[in-house]
């Protein structure tokens, strides 16, 4: 029995757990004896989720939860739960759907969720301050207001699970198979033609969306498809969310222009970035895109390989020295120096943020000059580095370097994914497919970016074993996560028990979605039978969710256009079938 009178998460091996393992809040890890000893204790639980680069996350942990008075409040009322988003996706999806039917607007990490005795959500928030700002209460108001509510109410918020299953249930009309480029064209208008990406900040840049745009394009020749892709590309290539001096993305700019970064950097994204920027540079020849392109692999190899493995860990951390975007930025009295630095960047002695510079490209700058400002950056310490391995981020960087080789294959990028996932097999497949440091966490994801990930592999190398294996883990998934009664795969396996609802995903979110990738797979693999199913599940939730789906759509598209005999493979069609 664990003791629910300390801090538990010394032995947990995530890197975001590891930071909290010294807080004066009593944490447990997520866990089927937790919620027994919460539900056996008639207490509620406070749910923490974040992951090891959120930078507001590290900001909720400096004002509260190494506060001892704030702990000392948390440990009086509730059961304290922390949790790695990266590690559990679905509790994190459950969580954060929740946070949007309470609240009706998009959720966040830190995301603080209030659960009853049987884990489940009542109410909850993102970040909460020490003190009240910007409208928000104090946390320790929160946690004392929380506190009673549930004293008082306790037997009516215990009886809400039915009403709050119901209104996270997925709502699906029946509909044949549609017109799905009208659907498409409702993001089109939400485009901004003059910076790129969606309209307004915080700006993300939505990867999904530009890959299904390049998808249409490949089958339509439409240039409405590709002209928002290629000022996305030129966009973030040259402004402040590219690191122009060791290569990568960060994760969102806070501006509409692409100038003012969140530093962090996400495997994620970067992988998906070079996947775009390939296939792009694969229609459209662009010697100033491959450079970015290969800037990027190198960074990514050179700094995101993890020692004990060898496969990418998870993400860079934003801050550095406590100070968020320390390591990127430079003083006016750095680089003023620097030879001809203005010709290449634009460079104000006042800055661009917070009286410091953040790096805006006029041109490609030489190596020498490249050089000077690393070698700047190298006086100062790294931020932190998640190296958590994740399988299904993994196989999506394998599905990177293959669409990279067919635009550099000087680079023998095809012989480093191969070898790589030698690498994945040993650590992922050999005793049984799993999402991280779980043996026994799997996610539809996992499977559904592996088998895409074994099906590029055997394109590349017409080595079949790839597929054969690919067939083989397909079976796994349809045995593992498939709902017969809704033809739809569940986000965790079936069996899984350790939660009060049981997710189906249907909506991109970091990256494209499992079940949009099972339809691609499935149609890759000749599954008709199952794809059909599939297919329509996707069509009935489609017509309701619309642009949430975007991947849906080129997997559905992918689909029938192969049913009806045309010449396709996932990044389109031939037009003369």
């Amino acid at each position: 029995m664990i003791n629910i009178n300390k801090n538990n998460l010394k032995n947990d091996p995530s890197p975001y757990l590891q930071q909290h393992k010294n807080n004066p809040v009593n944490w447990q890890t997520w866990s089927s004896e937790t919620l027994y000893i919460a539900k056996s204790n008639s207490k509620p639980i406070l749910l923490s989720i974040g992951y090891a680069s959120c930078h507001w996350c590290h900001v909720m942990a400096h004002e509260s939860f190494e506060d001892t008075q704030t702990a000392k409040l948390m440990n009086e009322y509730f059961i304290n739960i922390k949790v790695d988003r990266e590690e559990r996706p679905d509790l994190d999806f459950i969580f954060q759907s929740s946070f949007q039917l309470f609240n009706q607007t998009g959720g966040g990490w830190p995301l603080t969720m209030f659960l009853d005795e049987n884990g489940v959500p009542f109410m909850g928030g993102t970040y909460f301050p020490k003190n009240p700002q910007h409208g928000l209460p104090s946390f320790q108001t929160v946690l004392t207001k929380v506190n009673e509510a549930y004293k008082e109410n306790r037997e009516n918020i215990i009886k809400q699970k039915s009403l709050i299953v119901k209104n996270l249930e997925l709502k699906k009309t029946s509909v044949l198979n549609q017109d799905l480029e009208p659907i498409l064209e409702l993001s089109l208008n939400n485009l901004d033609p003059i910076n790129g990406g969606f309209k307004g900040s915080p700006k993300f840049p939505t990867f999904n969306l530009f890959e299904t745009l390049l998808y249409f394009y490949n089958k339509t020749k439409n240039n409405k498809y590709l002209d928002p892709i290629t000022l996305l590309l030129k966009k973030i290539c040259s402004k402040g969310i590219y690191d122009h001096v060791e290569g990568g993305i960060a994760r969102y700019t806070i501006d509409e222009n692409w100038v003012t970064p969140h530093f962090e950097k996400m495997l994620y994204d970067n992988a998906q970035f070079i996947l775009l920027l390939s296939r792009y540079c694969k229609i459209k020849p662009d010697n100033y895109l491959k450079f970015k392109l290969e800037q990027t692999i190198e960074f990514l190899i050179n700094n995101f390989t993890t020692d004990e493995t060898g496969l990418m860990g998870s993400a860079y951390d934003a801050d550095s020295e406590g100070v968020e975007g320390k390591y990127y930025v430079y003083s006016y009295e750095e680089i003023r120096n620097l030879h001809e630095i203005g010709e290449y960047f634009e460079i104000d002695a006042t800055g661009n943020w917070e009286n410091k510079i953040i790096l805006i490209e006029k041109k490609l700058a030489p190596q020498k000059l490249i050089k000077e400002l690393k070698n700047i950056r190298l006086k100062r310490r790294r931020p932190f580095f998640d190296k958590k391995n994740q399988l299904d981020l993994n196989c999506l960087w394998i599905s990177s370097l293959l669409a990279a080789h067919e635009i550099l294959p000087e680079k023998k990028y095809l012989k480093f994914a191969e070898d790589y996932f030698l690498k994945i097999e040993k650590l992922f497949l050999d005793k049984g497919v799993h999402h991280s440091y779980s043996k026994n966490i799997v996610f539809l994801e996992d499977y559904a970016f592996l088998i895409n990930a074994l099906l590029d592999l055997s394109n590349a190398t017409m080595n079949f074993k790839y597929t054969d294996l690919a067939k083989k883990l397909c079976i796994e998934v349809i045995n593992g996560f498939y709902i017969k009664e809704k033809n739809i795969f569940q986000k965790n396996k079936i069996d899984t028990k350790d939660s009060f609802f049981d997710p189906i995903e249907i909506s991109d979110n970091t990256t494209p979605n499992g079940n949009a990738m099972m339809l691609l797979n499935f149609t890759r693999l000749g599954f008709v039978s199952e794809g059909k199913k599939l297919s329509s599940s996707l069509n009935g939730y489609l017509n309701i969710y619309k642009s949430y789906m975007i991947t849906a759509i080129k997997a559905l598209d992918f689909f029938n256009s192969k049913l009806s005999g045309k010449n396709c493979d996932e990044q389109g069609c031939k037009l003369n079938d």
